[in-house]
C-alpha cells in the first residue's frame, strides 16, 4: 500500500485528520480513521468503485431522469456528477481539507456551471428555505459513525422539506452499526409515505431510499424491464438492485410494495 506522505489536519474540532492512500491501482480516501469513505480506480476514474456508491444510484429505478440533485458529504466526488452529464449537482462538505483533496486527487472540478460545492454545515444549510431537489443523497461520517447532527430525526425532516414533487432522499448506512435499527426508524418516520431498503453487494453498507410520495407499485416485470434499460445506460448493476429489493422490502409474487403499512 502506498500511504502518500503527509495528512492535513481537518478545521473542524471534533474530527481527525484527512489522508489518501494507494493500492492496486485504486485511490481511496480516508476521514480521521482507516476506513474508506471513497475511492477511485486510476484506469477508470470515472468509474463507481465501491459497491455502496453503485447501490445508492439505484435511485434511478424510481426517479430517471433527475434535474437538481444534492449530495451532502463530498469524499472523492465520483457518485453522481460523472454519471448524470444533464443533471445540476450541489455538494455541502463541512472539511475544506476534503474538498481540496477530492480537487488535487480525485478529479473533481475546480468550476464548472453543473457543479457547486459548498463548504458548510449541512443541517444548518437543509433548515434554510431554498430551491426543491429532485434526488438528496446523504453520505456524511465523522470517522465511523453519522454526526448526530446528519441523523437526527430533524436533519431528515428538513430533507423531505427541501425535496421537490416526486424527490427522493438516499441514505448510506452501515448495517453492522449498533444504532442502525434506530437510524432507519428515524428516517421512516420522517418519510412516513414510502421507504425501501437496499443491500449493497458486499455485506455492511445498507442504501435507504426516503420517498416523499410512493411512485407506485411497480410490477417486478417493470422493474426488470427498467433495470435492463438502466444498465445499458449506465453501465451498473440495476438487476442486481432489484433482487436486493425483493429480499429487504415487502412484495409479492407479481410487485414491490412501495407504501409503509399503515
Amino acid at each position: 500500500m502506498k500511504l502518500f506522505n503527509w495528512r492535513w489536519s481537518r478545521s473542524v474540532a471534533d474530527a481527525g485528520s484527512v489522508y489518501v492512500t494507494e493500492k492496486h491501482g485504486v485511490r481511496s480516501l480516508h476521514v480521521g480513521s482507516d476506513t474508506i469513505q471513497s475511492s477511485m480506480r486510476l484506469a477508470r476514474p470515472n468509474d463507481l468503485e465501491l459497491a455502496y456508491t453503485r447501490s445508492m444510484m439505484g435511485f434511478l429505478l424510481f426517479n430517471p431522469a433527475p434535474q437538481h440533485v444534492l449530495m451532502v458529504g463530498l469524499g472523492g466526488g465520483s457518485l453522481v456528477y460523472h454519471r448524470l452529464p444533464q443533471t445540476r449537482v450541489e455538494v455541502l462538505e463541512i472539511n475544506p481539507d476534503v474538498v481540496a483533496i477530492a480537487r488535487r486527487y480525485f478529479q473533481v472540478p475546480g468550476g464548472d456551471e453543473r457543479l457547486t460545492v459548498r463548504v458548510c454545515d449541512a443541517a444548518e444549510f437543509m433548515e434554510r428555505e431554498g430551491a426543491g431537489y429532485d434526488v438528496i443523497m446523504v453520505d456524511g461520517y465523522d470517522d465511523d459513525e453519522p454526526p448526530p447532527s446528519l441523523s437526527a430525526r430533524q436533519f431528515y425532516l428538513a430533507c423531505r422539506k427541501r425535496l421537490a414533487p416526486g424527490g427522493v432522499v438516499v441514505v448510506n448506512l452501515w448495517g453492522s452499526d449498533r444504532r442502525f435499527d434506530e437510524y432507519v426508524a428515524r428516517i421512516e418516520s420522517a418519510f412516513p409515505k414510502a421507504t425501501l431498503r437496499l443491500p449493497a453487494e458486499k455485506p455492511g453498507n445498507v442504501v435507504l431510499f426516503a420517498f416523499l410520495d410512493p411512485p407506485g407499485d411497480p410490477r417486478w416485470d417493470e422493474l426488470e424491464a427498467r433495470a435492463g434499460e438502466l444498465e445499458a445506460q449506465y453501465a451498473l448493476e440495476f438487476g442486481r438492485f432489484v433482487r436486493g429489493l425483493r429480499k429487504m422490502n415487502r412484495n409479492d409474487g407479481e410487485r414491490l410494495y412501495l407504501s409503509n403499512p399503515a
